[in-house]
């Protein structure tokens, strides 16, 4: 009898707790995540705005607001690809110096050749301009470069430019600054991710590699890099995401213009004006659904491109 009532203790399976334990997760995910996608999908085929105090619809129209999208305007150009190639441009711009300046950071900060002191000093001081709002960066950077701002006098005082420069009036100035602030914004956070990562690797690696002659060079390319990849391409695919929804940056630096001439105008940028002025949440939904089809096709272009098959 004791015998039969051990066998059955030991046969219980606990592997039902951890379904138990995650479960809050996936109730969280599909409630507040996967149903909305699904209502913002649903509604993009819809017509419903709002025009004066009257609102339209739902009325449904199919594929309608997509053709919307893709039509050209009278001067020949299709919004929503102008603002797709600025939203990469600006994220293109911005991440791959956070990528490489990041990468050496972590490569510098953990080096046991180095033996750096300090570090946690210096992982807090990296991180802090990401615990800064960007909403708050953007209207620091738009005091200092506007036309009465301190950028301005004092280029002016070295005699540098002759005149007030308008910063917001050229795109390559404005697109370096947005560049430049998410950059500021997100190399801390990148740093200490892949500083994570490069601590995770055993030390043993790089001692036989060292031992079999390897400089630093070929202990980077032929050790460090490899192992690295899975928390590499895993920092570009987030950084790729938050990318491609950027919005609070261009939004509070151009006042939602995205001067000049629509140049630092990005997607999430087009979905808000649907939604400030019209409440047109037919468009913006397609534009939500072209935004999500974006993001998967380039985060499995980059993941299939990072990562090899092992044979």
């Amino acid at each position: 009898m004791k015998l039969s009532v051990r066998r059955k203790r030991r046969g219980v399976s606990y592997a039902k707790w951890g379904y138990i334990f995650i479960a809050p997760f996936f109730i969280t995910y599909a409630i507040f995540t996967l149903v909305p996608q699904m209502l913002t999908i649903y509604n993009s085929f819809f017509e419903n705005y709002r025009s004066g105090l009257k609102i339209i619809g739902p009325n449904f129209v199919g594929f309608e607001n997509y053709i919307t999208l893709f039509t050209p305007d009278q001067n020949g150009t299709i919004d929503i690809l102008k603002y797709a190639g600025n939203t990469v441009a600006l994220w293109v711009g911005g991440a791959i110096p956070q990528i490489i300046i990041a990468l050496l950071l972590a490569i510098f900060f953990t080096s046991y050749r180095l033996k750096i002191r300090g570090q946690q000093f210096f992982k807090t001081v990296i991180y802090m301009p990401n615990l800064i709002m960007a909403s708050a960066f953007s209207m620091l950077f738009y005091t200092l470069f506007s036309p009465v701002g301190p950028i301005n006098h004092l280029l002016t005082q070295m005699g540098v430019i002759d005149a007030t420069f308008d910063f917001f009036a050229h795109q390559i100035t404005v697109r370096g600054m947005i560049m430049l602030m998410n950059f500021l914004l997100w190399f801390g956070n990148t740093t200490i991710l892949l500083m994570a990562g490069i601590m995770g690797i055993d030390q043993y690696m790089f001692d036989a590699a060292q031992i079999d002659g390897a400089n630093s060079v070929q202990v980077f390319f032929r050790v460090t890099l490899p192992l690295l990849m899975p928390i590499l391409v895993y920092t570009i695919i987030t950084a790729m995401i938050g990318g491609l929804q950027m919005f609070d940056v261009p939004q509070v630096l151009t006042n939602g213009g995205g001067t000049p001439n629509r140049t630092s105008m990005t997607l999430i940028m087009y979905l808000n004006n649907y939604l400030k002025t019209s409440k047109n949440y037919g468009m913006a939904g397609a534009i939500s659904v072209i935004i999500f089809i974006i993001t998967g096709i380039l985060s499995l272009v980059v993941y299939r491109s990072l990562t090899k098959q092992d044979d």
